[in-house]
């Protein structure tokens, strides 16, 4: 049965979306989490939470802030609380970037123009991926947000060379080179799904499972195939045509971002470090800010969490650029935590994600609505009023021995 069949059978009109009355007994990303998953059909459920293969690393980053303890100073005037910040030169109410994320339409119809808007609301950047849903110019032209462009290496380099010019040209503030992607992992959650790049293929039950979603299915029939415009823009409403396999083809180098570093005058960050070592060549390769990230736990499986090696990170940069973090944050305590061990902001990606497909825009604004909210208690009840009284002095670790030198010697090594 062909997808305009299916719609045949469907109402004439979308279910009603999420609420914001609903909205707003969501207290926690959990909660969003729980709305997503009831609106989601499995396949895309698979999409949205799972990890590569055994899923260590996934269960990992959550499970690394579990280790962790906060320890408050006491008695602090905290009547006025700064979460201000400043972000590769530009200046942030909160400590959050929201992270890029491939075929967001695959969760929301409305995808990265969505999360843009939120984005634009709440004053944060917002990183464009690759192989988003929409054309990165129409983002630029529909959200007055600070967009920054996530960037995938081509085969054919002259076409990683167009994108970052077309970025350039829509306004795009900063630029995020992906390290960590040099081949595709295996995600088994998918793969049991039926979901494959760039067309699923799916079961039989997982058709039979998306019925029982209507609202999902419904956007998902009636608006046009995820495709990848950014990849290929003259194959933009064919997703077929377009061969994701040429970014993903193992090639990426280091003389690939020295050559973006000549090319692209604006802030340039690279993503996916776990080793001191190689975010230090970053640095001297003239990036001005190290993203500590192992993929959400979406790539290389058996990878530490990114809070476990951040310290050392950070460390190994010093002053010399911004290091920011992504991977496992839930709650504010997460962004204090990471922010005390010196990251200067965090990338969320599933926490934004599970507002987005529980309820669009409003499910964004919602999500980092949550986790600012949070974070301003956490703040509070740590004695700090601003983020720069946050330091190692706050972070405790469980379990540990005591750290051999450096400028985090009070938080301590994991045994």
């Amino acid at each position: 049965m062909r997808g305009a069949d299916i719609l045949r059978l469907l109402p004439n009109r979308p279910p009603a979306p999420y609420g914001v009355a609903q909205l707003a007994r969501a207290a926690s990303i959990e909660d969003l989490a729980a709305a997503a998953r009831r609106r989601l059909p499995a396949a895309a459920r698979a999409y949205l939470d799972g990890g590569a293969d055994d899923e260590y690393t996934l269960r990992r980053n959550r499970a690394a802030f579990d280790d962790i303890e906060l320890v408050p100073r006491s008695l602090r005037d905290v009547s006025t609380l700064d979460t201000t910040t400043t972000v590769l030169g530009g200046t942030t109410p909160l400590p959050i970037a929201l992270a890029p994320v491939g075929a967001p339409q695959f969760l929301h119809h409305e995808a990265e123009l969505a999360v843009a808007r939120a984005a634009a609301a709440a004053g944060v950047p917002y990183v464009i991926s690759t192989v988003g849903s929409v054309r990165i110019e129409r983002v630029a032209a529909e959200a007055d947000a600070d967009l920054w462009l996530q960037l995938y290496v081509a085969g054919d380099r002259r076409d990683t060379d167009a994108l970052v010019d077309r970025a350039a040209s829509a306004g795009y503030r900063a630029l995020v080179l992906t390290a960590d992607v040099t081949v595709r992992s295996k995600r088994e959650r998918e793969l049991d799904a039926g979901l494959g790049l760039p067309r699923p293929h799916p079961r039989i039950r997982t058709v039979i499972d998306a019925l029982g979603h209507p609202g999902w299915l419904w956007h998902f029939l009636a608006g046009r195939f995820p495709s990848f415009p950014n990849v290929n823009p003259s194959a933009a409403d064919t997703a077929a045509r377009v061969d994701l396999s040429d970014l993903f083809d193992g090639t990426a180098c280091w003389d690939d971002l020295e050559h973006l570093r000549h090319r692209w005058d604006g802030p340039l960050a690279l993503k996916g470090i776990l080793s001191a070592a190689d975010a230090r060549r970053a640095v001297d390769a003239g990036v001005d800010a190290v993203i500590v990230s192992n993929h959400g736990g979406r790539q290389l499986d058996h990878l530490p969490a990114t809070i476990d090696v951040l310290p050392a990170i950070v460390d190994a940069v010093g002053d010399d650029a911004e290091v920011l973090l992504d991977s496992g944050i839930r709650r504010g305590t997460d962004l204090v935590v990471a922010l005390a061990l010196g990251a200067r902001a965090v990338l969320v990606g599933r926490a934004y994600l599970y507002g987005l497909a529980a309820a669009g825009e409003a499910g964004v604004r919602h999500a980092v609505d949550v986790l600012a909210d949070e974070l301003r208690t956490a703040l509070a009840l740590v004695g700090a009023a601003s983020l720069g009284e946050l330091g190692p002095d706050l972070v405790r670790l469980v379990d540990v021995r005591p750290h051999a030198g450096g400028r985090h010697g009070g938080a301590g090594v994991r045994h």
